[in-house]
């Protein structure tokens, strides 16, 4: 971090924890731009199932690094930091306040305290995985990472054959567990002056919410919008692998009926935040659990507010 770095504030939390709406009012309060971090909100057209902000919700307030990317494009943690970066620098430079929201976590860290250095892929020892995981499943080489760095099995899904075969790699090249070495690198240097917030509803209130946001979504056509989606794009496309996503593409394709895709987009769903939660719990550079009552309380205006004015370069230094 150098000593021109600007003053991030940062608002993170599970799904439908209502992040969204409190940055928005955050945004008005602050003068602030709003950088997205949110690993489905980047693709085109991906708007009613990542619950996108649309432009009548936006208002006047300016919202990067949504809709940046097509789906077939990968886009890691790396890449999305730089474009942050980026982001950051030029909503500083028009004395803006930079506001960060966001729930992929892995992206959130690779941003405010950067990634440890890793190996690069070996096309050997990837291919070996590969060949492993179509031949007995992603699920199987999950209860092998498990074994060997259950962090990293803690963060990833038993079907993300992408993670799953990274995180075995490194075990393979390094000796060492890729959550370690992450859990490790996450006590370094912050890389901006932040404020990390994170809105952590207790599950019991969360459920409700996710039950009431999937059946807003569906009434909003997120069937037809797959539909329209998958027109236009290769079903393989890694948009199509997230959460909710990949539960209407096998509807669509007449694999499974409406009432269980449902059923298993609810579970994916509670299993995804369930996952957030923890990610959160275990970040070191969360520095405030909060509610939105309370961060946009008169106490916790005054707290980020005090934030920005502390550091040089903020526009309320």
């Amino acid at each position: 971090m150098s000593a021109s770095s600007p003053p991030l504030l940062v608002l993170a939390g599970p799904t439908a924890s209502g992040k969204t709406a409190t940055a928005l009012t955050l945004a008005r309060r602050l003068g602030a731009e709003l950088i997205g971090a949110d690993s489905v909100q980047v693709y085109r057209g991906f708007d009613i199932g990542s619950a996108k902000p649309t432009p009548d919700e936006l208002g006047d307030v300016v919202h990067h690094l949504i809709d940046v990317c097509d789906p077939p494009d990968a886009i890691d943690a790396a890449a999305y930091a730089r474009r942050a970066d980026d982001a950051i620098a030029a909503v500083a430079a028009r004395g803006r306040v930079p506001l960060v929201v966001g729930g992929t976590g892995l992206w959130l860290r690779a941003l405010v305290r950067g990634l440890v250095a890793l190996p690069p892929p070996d096309p050997g020892v990837r291919g070996s995985l590969e060949d492993e995981i179509t031949q007995q499943g992603a699920p199987a080489l999950h209860a092998r990472l498990a074994r060997v760095d259950p962090k990293s099995a803690a963060a990833v899904h038993p079907n993300d054959a992408l993670r799953i075969v990274r995180a075995l790699e490194v075990h393979a090249q390094t000796g060492e567990a890729l959550g370690e070495l992450r859990a490790a690198h996450a006590l370094g240097a912050d890389r901006y002056p932040t404020l990390f917030a994170v809105l952590d509803p207790d599950p019991d209130a969360l459920t409700p919410r996710i039950e009431a946001r999937l059946a807003a979504m569906l009434a909003k056509g997120w069937i037809e919008e797959v539909r329209g989606l998958l027109g236009r794009w290769p079903r393989d496309a890694r948009a199509f692998g997230s959460v909710g996503y990949r539960q209407i593409v096998a509807h669509v394709a007449g694999d499974v009926t409406l009432a269980e895709t449902e059923r298993r987009i609810r579970k994916a769903t509670r299993v995804y935040a369930r996952r957030q939660r923890t990610w959160f719990r275990s970040e070191p550079a969360v520095g405030w659990r909060t509610t939105p009552d309370d961060l946009l309380s008169v106490k916790g205006m005054r707290r980020l507010e005090a934030h920005l004015a502390a550091h040089p370069g903020s526009p309320a230094s």
